[in-house]
């Protein structure tokens, strides 16, 4: 089969690989249909890339058809058309009776210290094949992957992998009163559903920021109140306050993560972690690593007293700095993790009806075939052509 496969810092082609097969009695095979490319991949394309080899297939949202069942699966058969979350967890354990699918005892990785396994997302998490390729194996077929009806399109569904069950619970978390205000940090696909989202759900005003002017004019399209971070910088909490009648925000929601623009120095770490060789690099990544994290200290600065930052960009750095004595004076909760998808799919799953009131019918600003993946990955990288979102068709 054809698969998207890493070869390096900016380096992601299109390769032949062994097509995948079953391997225990409750594996499916799925012929996959789309999937799309997330923000978190461009980690993989450049800083985590220590813990990646050449030739992993990368990928972790993609949704297609069941082509053939392990032994033991009853809960699926050839034909049915299905949606796979990007945790591979068990459903069975502890932690998923819990809704933490994102911990799930079973595939923790316990060589790293970290929670439940995800496709195509390096050793640290297992080092899974993805699903951006022709065909992916599934394990847990009664009970890891989202039955959906044939008919609609694939933008109808496929974004229950990841996109909106991260959306939903970065929401969630942030705790939004109803008539409240929320600030949104990062208006790429998960902070842009976050924000569909949070209006949706009661919101009274949801404030936008970003630097990409598509994005913000994108946003602003669904109700959002853009706020340009390259005009307000690091007056934006001013700004926010005037929103707010000077209190600050209910809650603010970092979709930005390790990324985050403004850190030079950490910036230039992450970098020249990258070059180096992975037996130098893996540690220092593991206990030295710093983030940068710009964006998650103006969300201490934006939240009002007593509020809620939610954080779903990933943030890689162990020895990140936190404004601890900030936090504790202004009493502000904070939480964050990997989306625990199977948890919020009952929510979510009634709203993808014809009323589409998530906009996810046309959510994707781009749809290409798999062998453009490399294209794809540099246009998102450098936000070209008002790309936001992308979904690969194999």
């Amino acid at each position: 089969m054809r698969a998207v496969t890493w070869q390096g810092r900016r380096d992601v082609r299109v390769e032949t690989v062994p097509d995948p097969r079953i391997e225990e009695p409750t594996d499916v095979i799925v012929r996959v249909t789309s999937t799309g490319i997330c923000g978190s991949d461009l980690h993989l394309y450049e800083p985590l890339g220590p813990f990646l080899d050449p030739g992993d297939i990368l990928g972790h949202e993609p949704m297609g058809i069941v082509e053939e069942v392990g032994s033991a699966v009853t809960a699926l058969r050839p034909g049915d058309r299905v949606v796979v979350p990007f945790n591979v967890s068990c459903g069975d354990c502890f932690m998923c009776d819990q809704g933490l699918q994102s911990q799930c005892e079973t595939t923790q990785v316990t060589e790293y210290g970290t929670g439940a396994a995800l496709f195509g997302y390096t050793k640290l998490y297992g080092q899974v094949p993805g699903g951006q390729a022709e065909y992916l194996r599934v394990p847990f077929g009664n009970t890891l992957p989202v039955k959906v009806e044939h008919g609609p399109p694939d933008d109808r569904y496929v974004y229950l992998s990841d996109v909106l069950p991260t959306a939903w619970q970065a929401v969630e978390y942030a705790s939004v009163p109803r008539d409240g205000t929320l600030v949104v940090l990062g208006l790429g696909p998960i902070g842009d559903m976050a924000a569909r989202i949070a209006l949706h759900r009661g919101a009274g005003r949801v404030l936008g920021v970003d630097l990409v002017p598509d994005r913000l004019n994108r946003a602003a399209a669904h109700g959002v109140i853009p706020l340009d971070w390259r005009r307000y910088g690091k007056d934006l909490p001013e700004a926010v306050a005037e929103y707010t009648g000077g209190r600050g925000a209910d809650a603010v929601i970092d979709a930005v993560g390790m990324e985050a623009h403004g850190s030079p120095v950490a910036k230039g770490a992450q970098r020249a972690v990258g070059l180096l060789p992975d037996a130098v690099a893996q540690p220092l990544m593991e206990h030295a690593g710093v983030d940068r994290l710009a964006a998650l200290h103006m969300a201490m600065r934006l939240v009002r007293r007593g509020g809620t930052v939610s954080v779903s960009g990933v943030y890689g750095g162990a020895l990140d700095p936190m404004p601890l004595l900030t936090m504790f004076d202004r009493q502000i909760q904070l939480r964050m993790g990997q989306a625990n998808v199977l948890r919020w799919v009952p929510e979510i799953l009634p709203l993808l009806d014809d009323e589409d009131v998530l906009g996810v019918d046309h959510f994707a600003t781009h749809a290409m075939g798999l062998e453009e993946a490399p294209k794809a990955y540099a246009m998102f990288q450098e936000k070209a052509d008002g790309m936001v979102k992308t979904l690969l068709k194999p």
